[in-house]
């Protein structure tokens, strides 16, 4: 319930948190082994906090839809109702501009495979970064 979140996200308890349009979602401290890879599926009010929690670790990729009308039909084809759709819509500017300061990449997911495809790359090449310092 919305208090024990709240609670335990005073103390700290998760790595993110955030309320997204009258929901809370948050991610608990992962504990990774070495050599693991964290990879999170987050807004950017998450993505602001991981950032700052884990500067010299985390990295960002910012997904994009193709266009809004693409946007507005997968909302709309999940089966989001018409308010969600345009409160969702509305939001995705503010995230956008957010999202692309804050993303060292950035992908367009207007094909699934390759866009998997594309942040698999930039793990991989992010780790052989680390892994050469």
């Amino acid at each position: 319930d919305d208090t024990a979140f709240m609670d335990h996200a005073s103390k700290g308890g998760f790595l993110e948190w955030a309320e997204f349009l009258g929901h809370h979602y948050g991610t608990p401290w992962p504990h990774p082994r070495d050599g693991q890879v964290v990879i999170l599926e987050i807004d950017v009010q998450g993505a602001e906090q991981v950032l700052k929690a884990l500067p010299n670790s985390a990295r960002m990729v910012f997904l994009m839809p193709p266009s809004k009308q693409v946007q507005k039909e997968r909302l709309e084809h999940r089966g989001d109702s018409p308010d969600h759709v345009a409160k969702r819509l509305q939001e995705a500017g503010r995230e956008e501009e957010i999202g692309l300061s804050l993303a060292q990449a950035v992908v367009v997911n207007d094909d699934l495979e390759k866009a998997v495809g594309e942040v698999a790359g930039k793990i991989r090449e992010w780790k052989l970064k680390l892994a050469s310092k």
